[in-house]
């Protein structure tokens, strides 16, 4: 049930997780009804930032509680396990709403033993999943209830470290074992790096559209005229522009403070995607020219008079504002796609002000600096037919970023229209016609180069209808997930690579080939291990690495499926602690567990054929940092045993 995942795309955060925390502690109590009848109570105390998942989820998403007898055959009879309403809402690591308990809940279950039955112990295993907004853990306890009313604490204190079983391996290089992370502080940097970039280009991009670019020699002889004011007038103005679009981002901490998780649930919202495809449809018909889009006249009727009465910077102000509403026309599609592409990424309101900063840093920049050295603006271009065809240009990424939000409705609702060669076909259409309209418009060598450039964009697109060997990983965030296509893979496998599901067989796979080992520990409803198989395995050099150098080891610790009677295995710790492993995911965490004293995923380790640890071992990261970390275990593998 746990392999029809529904996948969403999504910007990530890098998990880390120490070994020693338990997140959750469990205490159990009985209330005596009658002489065989019982109310057993499990409260589960759960640590602040995690969630713990109810019994009743669809499938797509986090592993549902589940608690289970070991004997059911002490029972008459005995209820289902009842749990409170729990809160149901967007959920960062599934990017889907989930329905989870925080703080603390309190299950219940009636049962009816029989007559015979005269221990004072009910034992009970109970089987969860766990998360932050940075990584999950699958766990599993066994519960002790006392029937003559001892309230037990059960906690996951199995000590794995002390287990002697057929799990265990005999490592080399162990020490190799100790985890590094990347610095989120440092990621979260990177990300927003990029998000004030993309700002600037915004921004460049509005400066020479027809509701901008002709306002640059107005506004720079305006200031030109105040002599030995004119530094400061031009530099204010170019402040008061940056000022005005960083404001913009400001109502949504206020949005973030009520709600935290606000902005995810708006960029996961079908009706709310359905929304802003109209919306960038309108965008893009009004940069086609068929209608403007602007705002009311009376207000910047009403902010330029008041420019023309106060004096000084408080003038400056206002001029600036009147700018940014007369421009509106223009920029409010590339704001637009700004403000919406921002809010559904990781970072949520900071990330936006970054946006907004390198949008109102390019627009204001021109301004000021022509205003220092006005001689520059007789080498700029005279604003004409050039501006509307960037402006039409801009129609068609509008419409072509509307049909993203078109597929974000499609694939949470798993209507199943949208699929990855359909909606590719679409923009290789787009791009096409944008290319044809260029070829059009003028037989000048600047649009010819522009329109060769759409052409061939699109050309190339449309090779990965018909081919998988189509790098199309700049637009993966764009466009929909690889596994959602028209074609059919029976491979059960990430991209159709050659997986072994089972440790010992993989390891004779790698004796056998003198090969080293791509051990994967990974689950069913791990998202952050769905997004590393399709947007860093999926690259060439990556994926040529992990299908001709290595064994791949694919180890799902969430596989409910049973072991065979004769694979079923009893863990015995230093305290007498017994545990048993009848699920193919139980082994598997344990075993990762037992060797790699860790139990969340996605986890990676490289291992020689003799299980000599190659190199540190890695979670979740970027693809150069992964494709780095195979080429270091690689040529350390060469460099011992080749």
């Amino acid at each position: 049930m746990f392999k029809n995942i529904n996948l969403k795309i999504l910007f990530i955060l890098i998990p880390f997780f120490c070994f020693s925390q338990e997140p959750i502690k469990w205490l159990t109590s009985v209330e005596k009804k009658s002489d065989n009848s019982y109310i057993l109570s499990t409260t589960a105390k759960i640590q602040d930032n995690w969630r713990l998942y109810s019994q009743n989820l669809e499938e797509g998403g986090a592993l549902p509680t589940e608690f289970a007898f070991e004997d059911e055959s002490i029972f008459d009879s005995f209820s289902i396990v009842s749990e409170p309403k729990p809160i149901t809402k967007y959920d960062p690591i599934f990017q889907m709403d989930q329905s989870y308990f925080i703080n603390e809940v309190i299950y219940s279950q009636e049962v009816v033993l029989k007559g015979n039955y005269k221990d004072d112990i009910l034992t009970q295993n109970l089987y969860y999943q766990v998360c932050d907004d940075r990584v999950c853990i699958f766990q599993d306890v066994k519960l002790e209830y006392s029937l003559s009313n001892k309230q037990i604490i059960n906690t996951t204190s199995f000590d794995y470290s002390t287990v002697s079983s057929s799990l265990n391996l005999d490592l080399k290089n162990s020490e190799l074992l100790v985890n590094e992370y990347e610095n989120e502080m440092s990621n979260n940097f990177s990300r927003r790096i990029n998000i004030l970039i993309l700002g600037l280009l915004g921004g460049f991009l509005a400066l020479l559209t027809p509701c901008v670019f002709p306002m640059i020699p107005l506004t720079v002889s305006f200031f030109s005229t105040k002599n030995e004011q004119a530094k400061l007038y031009s530099s204010s103005y170019g402040f008061f522009i940056i000022l005005i679009y960083v404001s913009l981002s400001i109502p949504f901490y206020f949005l973030e403070n009520i709600n935290p998780e606000i902005l995810n649930q708006i960029s996961t919202s079908p009706v709310l995607n359905f929304i802003f495809f109209a919306i960038f449809v309108a965008f893009a018909l009004s940069l086609f020219g068929l209608f403007d889009i602007t705002l009311p006249s009376s207000w910047s009727n009403t902010v330029d008079s008041k420019s023309n009465l106060y004096k000084g910077l408080i003038s400056t102000f206002f001029m600036s504002l009147t700018l940014c509403l007369v421009s509106f026309s223009c920029t409010g599609p590339i704001l637009g796609t700004l403000l919406v592409g921002t809010l559904t990424s990781d970072g949520g309101a900071i990330d936006l002000t970054y946006g907004m900063l390198g949008f109102g840093v390019a627009l204001a920049v021109p301004f000021t600096l022509l205003a220092f050295f006005p001689n520059v603006i007789n080498k700029l271009p005279k604003s004409g037919s050039w501006t509307n065809s960037i402006k039409v240009i801009l129609g068609f990424v509008e419409l072509a970023l509307a049909f993203k939000f078109l597929s974000n409705v499609d694939l949470i609702l798993e209507w199943g229209i949208l699929k990855r060669e359909i909606f590719i076909g679409i923009w290789v259409l787009l791009f096409l016609l944008c290319g044809l309209y260029l070829l059009r418009t003028s037989k000048q060598l600047s649009y010819i180069l522009s329109s060769s450039f759409f052409i061939i964009v699109g050309i190339y697109m449309s090779s990965s209808l018909f081919s998988t060997n189509t790098n199309l990983s700049l637009l993966s965030g764009l466009l929909p997930p690889e596994f959602y296509s028209v074609y059919q893979d029976d491979n059960e496998c990430p991209l159709s690579l050659n997986c072994i599901k089972d440790f010992d067989e993989g390891k004779s796979e790698s004796v056998e080939n003198n090969k080293p080992i791509l051990l994967d520990f990974t689950g069913w409803a791990c998202a952050n291990c769905r997004r590393v198989e399709e947007n860093t395995w999926s690259e060439p050099k990556v994926y040529d690495m992990i299908n001709n150098e290595f064994i791949l080891i694919s180890l799902y610790v969430d596989d409910r499926s049973d072991l065979n009677q004769d694979q079923i295995i009893i863990l015995t710790d230093k305290n007498g602690n017994e545990k048993t492993l009848k699920k193919v995911g139980e082994k598997w965490s344990a075993f990762q567990t037992i060797n790699f004293k860790n139990n969340s995923q996605p986890y990676y380790v490289l291992l020689s054929p003799n299980l000599e640890v190659l190199n540190k071992p890695i979670q979740y990261t970027d693809t150069d940092t992964y494709q780095s970390w195979l080429s270091e275990g690689l040529e350390n593998f060469k460099k011992n045993y080749k």
